[in-house]
Order: structure tokens, then C-alpha cells, then sequence
């Protein structure tokens, strides 16, 4: 045999011409074709030649035959791949594998130069975790693309009123606020690229400072390898801030790091509050305060609201029951 015949796909003809049958027979058994009057006994004998040859069905002529890929395309903002966001995808993973569908993760990067992988993969859903820029929808479009979630009629910014966005940065100021913290500062990472949900979580948290009597509330970029954090805490000490709001538990860990490096003591001097509840807050000495999400329930949410997008019937899922919780350990 060639290597060009080794490679070779093996088809429902290959399988066909091996039993000395019909194409339209094997047809009918690898794709399970309701109203047929195949017998057991050959029905048996298809499945077991298909697989003795390697056969494998032809996911594209499949999706062409019945009008469906079955695969919900997932596509990611060019986020770091975090503890909570690996945990949010594979729930939705599991939940839309149950229901028949593949779920295909997907980095959409400003500077990509290859074609986008909707083109490539005529998905029955595209779902972002971010509002679609008017070229890539356009690119959907031209695609044949037709159910697209956020819903591109609904409004851009729509996104940042979302629990998701909401719920962490309202628990962290009232706790911290609630323990008699009155100067309180908002630190986050240095990194463009979550310059977005990093603004929607500090409005929320400014908003939610400003309801309850306190006011000029510090904003600092940390790099976790340089000197950053230890310059903030060190300016926190010196301007009265006992408090602070970690977009992550990995930025709480720097600061509440830092802090100790320079003699400041955690909580006694500076309370630090981080978000995700991530394995290092409960590691971290001392263990960080934290904010737990309800990813899983999230993850569900997504992927329910690309079955229900799939069906036609739109909208977004309901908000799982339980979106955020604090959890209290020794930071604060």
C-alpha cells in the first residue's frame, strides 16, 4: 500500500466494496437512518468492518447532510487563562457535550493575521464573553453566520452591568467598609489587555465606595515582578489607606506580600480583600479574604445560552442562584 493510499480517508464506499454491499446499505447503518429494514446480522457486520478499516464519518459532510455542525464556538478575549476562567470553560464544556454539542475554545487576538476560526469551522453558535467588534461580526456574516451571542442588536456596554462584573467589587468594598475601613484603594494588574473588565470593576467598586460616605479612592497598576506593589504600600501607609480591593487573589498576594516585606502589618495596618477564591488565598500566609464566584454556575449559563441561541429560542440563560459569595480569612 502507498503512502498516499495509507493516509488515505477511508470512506462508507471503502466499507462497502470490503462486504461486497451496497453503498446505500452501509449508509444507512453507520448513519443510523430510521425506516430501514436492515438485518441485525449485517447491521452487525457494517459496524464491525467500518472499524476493523478505520473508518471515521466526515464531521463536515455529516454537518452539511443534517443542517448542523453541532459545535459552539467560544470565543475568548486575549485574557491570561486563569484558575477561574479554565474552570468556567470546562463547565460549559461539560454541559453542552451532555446535550450533543462540541464546545470550541477560540483567542480572538487585535493583532491576528490568520483567518478567524468561524470561517473555518461553520459553527452553529459563536459565543463571546465580550461584545463583537463591527468587523468581526461583519466576518461572521459573510460567513453565513447567522446566531451570534451577544445578541449585536443589544447595547455594547450592557455586559458591564453583569453579576459577573458586579457582585466582587460590591462585597469587597462593604466588607472592608464594614470593618471601619474608611480610606480604601483599588489595585489591579498591569496588564492591557483586561483593561476593560479592570474599568468596569473599579466603577463598580468607586460607585459602591461613594454609597457609603467614602470618597478619593486610590487606583494603582501592579506588576507582580517589579517593585509596584511594594511602592504602593508604602504610599498607602504614608496617605492613611487600611484597605484594600484586589482585582485577583494573585494581586492581593502581592500587596499583602509587600506590605509584610516592609513591616506592615496584614490586617492590623492594611486589610486586603482578593477575588476569585483561588487555591493560593487559602495558601497564602496569611490566607486571603477573597470573593468566591459561582464559576460553575456561570459556566452553565453560558453554555445554556447557546443551546437556547441553537433552538432559536435566544436570550440569555437565567443568572445562576448564587453569583458571588465572600469568603472571610485572615487578610481582613
Amino acid at each position: 500500500m502507498t503512502g498516499e493510499a495509507k493516509n488515505r480517508r477511508v470512506t462508507a464506499a471503502d466499507v462497502a466494496r470490503s462486504l461486497g454491499i451496497s453503498r446505500a446499505t452501509v449508509g444507512f447503518v453507520l448513519n443510523n437512518t430510521r425506516g430501514q429494514t436492515i438485518s441485525e446480522a449485517t447491521r452487525k457486520r457494517v459496524i464491525a468492518e467500518a472499524a476493523r478499516l478505520g473508518y471515521r464519518p466526515h464531521t463536515a459532510a455529516q454537518a452539511l447532510a443534517r443542517g448542523s455542525s453541532r459545535i459552539v464556538l467560544l470565543v475568548l478575549p486575549d485574557w491570561p487563562v486563569e484558575h477561574s476562567l479554565g474552570r468556567h470553560i470546562a463547565e460549559a464544556s461539560r454541559v453542552l457535550e451532555e446535550a450533543g454539542y462540541s464546545l470550541v475554545t477560540y483567542t480572538l487576538h487585535e493583532t491576528g493575521v490568520t483567518r478567524p476560526l468561524w470561517e473555518a469551522l461553520d459553527p452553529d453558535v459563536v459565543i463571546g464573553m465580550l461584545p463583537f467588534s463591527e468587523k468581526d461580526l461583519a466576518s461572521m456574516r459573510a460567513s453565513g453566520i447567522t446566531t451570534i451571542v451577544p445578541d449585536p442588536q443589544t447595547e455594547p456596554a450592557e455586559w458591564q452591568k453583569g453579576p459577573s462584573v458586579v457582585a466582587g467589587p460590591e462585597l469587597q468594598v462593604s466588607h472592608l467598609a464594614g470593618l471601619g475601613h474608611s480610606r480604601i484603594a483599588f489595585a489591579a494588574p498591569d496588564d492591557s489587555r483586561l483593561a476593560r473588565i479592570i474599568d468596569a470593576r473599579l466603577a463598580v467598586a468607586r460607585d459602591t465606595a461613594a454609597r457609603m460616605g467614602l470618597t478619593g479612592m486610590d487606583d494603582r497598576r501592579i506588576n507582580v515582578h517589579d517593585a509596584s506593589s511594594r511602592s504602593a504600600v508604602l504610599e498607602w501607609s504614608r496617605d492613611g489607606i487600611t484597605g484594600v480591593v484586589a482585582y485577583n487573589d494573585e494581586i492581593a498576594a502581592a500587596i499583602a506580600g509587600a506590605a509584610l516585606r516592609e513591616g506592615i502589618s496584614v490586617p492590623g495596618q492594611l486589610a486586603v480583600i482578593g477575588h476569585d477564591d483561588t487555591p493560593l488565598a487559602e495558601l497564602f500566609v496569611p490566607s486571603l479574604s477573597s470573593i468566591r464566584l459561582d464559576i460553575e454556575g456561570l459556566g452553565r449559563q453560558i453554555a445554556m445560552t447557546a443551546l437556547n441561541a441553537a433552538d432559536g429560542r435566544g436570550g440569555a440563560a437565567e443568572d445562576p442562584p448564587l453569583v458571588a459569595d465572600l469568603i472571610r480569612r485572615e487578610s481582613t
